[in-house]
């Protein structure tokens, strides 16, 4: 019988705390795919954009940014382009960009800890009621000890998971953060010619 067989009988005989050390992370691991699902969709949208916008310049067929770049927004506020509104631009579109970071780096840090004292609770739990026995052998601690170890291994299952998204969301908005920086020189760089 596989651990989803098994899963009825653990939640059965788990203390109060040990399921809420589980519901925590559960709620952690849908938090984390959450998170990255959506802020990685967003993030993969606006670079084709921002990336297209960013062809155009280089190939002359534009004078400026594409109307639906980020930096377009900034652009129209001022009179002619400089480098302190299109910094604006550029550290604006990075802080939307990074939404959700800070939860998945606080996920991945605390749902090992989450995961080790539901471990902790358990077996002293076991140890508990095989105290108030008068022989323990180790077919009986040996299952108990095992199944208090399921709250760490999910608590690092978590962990991973909110670690690797973390960095690949934080790749995809230094990614932008460039395209935009070379959007900004290119059009600085246009803005001066025109001069």
């Amino acid at each position: 019988m596989g651990f989803l067989g098994l899963l009825p009988d653990y939640l059965a005989n788990s203390s109060a705390i040990t399921i809420l050390v589980l519901l925590v992370l559960s709620a952690y691991f849908i938090a984390t795919f959450w998170v990255f699902f959506y802020r990685y969709q967003i993030l993969k949208t606006r670079i084709a954009i921002e990336a297209q916008s960013l062809k155009s310049l280089y190939m002359g067929r534009s004078e400026s940014v594409a109307n639906n770049s980020l930096i377009t927004m900034y652009l129209r506020r001022a009179t002619k382009p400089n480098k302190e509104i299109l910094e604006a631009a550029s550290s604006d579109a990075i802080r939307s960009s990074t939404k959700g970071l800070t939860l998945l780096s606080i996920i991945a840090s605390t749902s090992p800890f989450i995961g080790l004292f539901g471990t902790v609770v358990g077996i002293l739990e076991t140890f508990s009621a095989l105290g108030s026995q008068k022989s323990a052998s180790l077919t009986v601690v040996a299952p108990a000890i095992s199944e208090a170890l399921i709250a760490t291994a999910a608590g690092i299952s978590v962990a991973i998971f909110a670690y690797t998204f973390h960095l690949l969301l934080k790749r995809q908005a230094y990614e932008l953060g460039s395209i935009l920086q070379s959007q900004s020189d290119m059009v600085l760089s246009l803005a001066q010619e025109a001069e």
